[in-house]
């Protein structure tokens, strides 16, 4: 494929300096306003992200990184970077930290940042499967950690970075990342792109969607854990087709998996129902619930049954079931079931199919 560059642009999170010190945990670290990055907290915020960096170059998951650590915590730091074993692309791990030293070095132009975020590229790097995936861990992944991960948008936000790399978009300008690097980089994104293709869920000569996990062998949809069964998946599918979306020229084969997973996105919607979150959270009171809407704008449940493809949830016995209400109150509050991301990708599709209409195909 020829190199990729961005053409579209996600909606970020974007804090002025006034806000900051609000911003629950690790929020901060997605803050985009040039003139935080001048400050000493950003400094300090970006010196424990490199306590906080595995000798493998990646970051663990799950850890608020922002708060300030003590000198015994520090020792501690110490001791734990040398773990193998919890490095992660799961919740945004490694390139959010990546995008937050990636600023801080273009307004402090200090070498340990530089390194730093060279050391995540490599740990990114390293991970990639010869056909173009991502475990969710490495090294040493184990379980359903080694199957290709969408889930969390593990792989879409890999290749996202990668794409604002390849593209020279601020941060990334060669100041950072040198010539060689990015012709990795492209090269990395174009495997990506072809596991992508691979992986999408055929039915009938159809492309539809893809499940959070995939075979790294067979490309077959796979499941996680108990609750997460091979399906079809509207909410990381649709993060797919995005990154798809923002594909320069787009050969055939991209062209039809996007067609072919809007087609399905607007088979599988749901209608007349708004999902409602009651009560306090936290109490016991608190509830998930659908409930009748005619006004409500489309959802989309995050999984379709493989054999029907029709909407379930499902609790920690791995028993799908059609109503949230059939669910233990643990998950039917503590994961999210339905979503609306397809419909944000309405008006995109809409200009892209008439972009590319245009354009010859290769």
């Amino acid at each position: 494929m020829k190199p990729i560059f961005r053409i579209m642009t996600v909606g970020c999170m974007l804090m002025t300096a006034s806000c900051l010190y609000a911003a629950p945990k690790n929020k901060i670290l997605k803050v985009t306003d040039k003139e935080f990055f001048i400050t000493e907290e950003a400094r300090r915020i970006g010196d424990q992200l490199l306590l906080y960096q595995r000798v493998t170059g990646g970051w663990p998951k799950n850890i608020d990184m922002v708060r300030p650590v003590n000198a015994q915590e520090i020792d501690s730091l110490m001791v734990e970077k040398q773990r193998r074993d919890d490095s992660t692309i799961d919740n945004n791990a490694t390139v959010m930290q990546l995008s937050y030293l990636a600023r801080l070095y273009q307004a402090t132009a200090d070498a340990k940042y530089k390194q730093s975020f060279a050391d995540g590229i490599e740990y990114l790097l390293s991970g990639q499967y010869d056909n173009g995936g991502w475990p969710q861990f490495w090294p040493g992944p184990t379980g359903y950690q080694v199957h290709i991960t969408f889930n969390d948008y593990a792989m879409t936000n890999t290749l996202n970075l990668f794409r604002d790399i390849i593209g020279g978009e601020y941060p990334y300008d060669n100041t950072l990342v040198d010539t060689k690097t990015v012709e990795r980089l492209k090269t990395s994104f174009d495997k990506g792109i072809e596991c992508i293709l691979a992986t999408q869920i055929v039915v009938e000569g159809k492309p539809t969607v893809w499940c959070q996990q995939h075979d790294r062998d067979t490309y077959a949809p796979a499941g996680a854990r108990a609750y997460e069964l091979p399906s079809f998946c509207s909410q990381e599918s649709a993060e797919i087709v995005r990154l798809l979306m923002s594909i320069p020229s787009p050969d055939s084969r991209v062209k039809a998996a996007v067609n072919g997973a809007m087609e399905w996105f607007d088979t599988h919607k749901l209608t007349g129902l708004r999902l409602e979150r009651q009560g306090t959270y936290g109490t016991d009171d608190y509830n998930t619930v659908l409930v009748a809407d005619s006004e409500a704008g489309p959802l989309w449940a995050r999984y379709y049954d493989l054999e029907k493809g029709e909407p379930y949830v499902c609790d920690r016995d791995g028993i799908p079931r059609k109503r949230l209400e059939d669910i233990g109150r643990e998950r039917r509050n503590g994961y999210s079931w339905y979503n609306s991301y397809p419909a944000e990708l309405v008006p995109i599709y809409n200009e892209w199919k008439t972009l590319t209409s245009t354009s010859k195909a290769k």
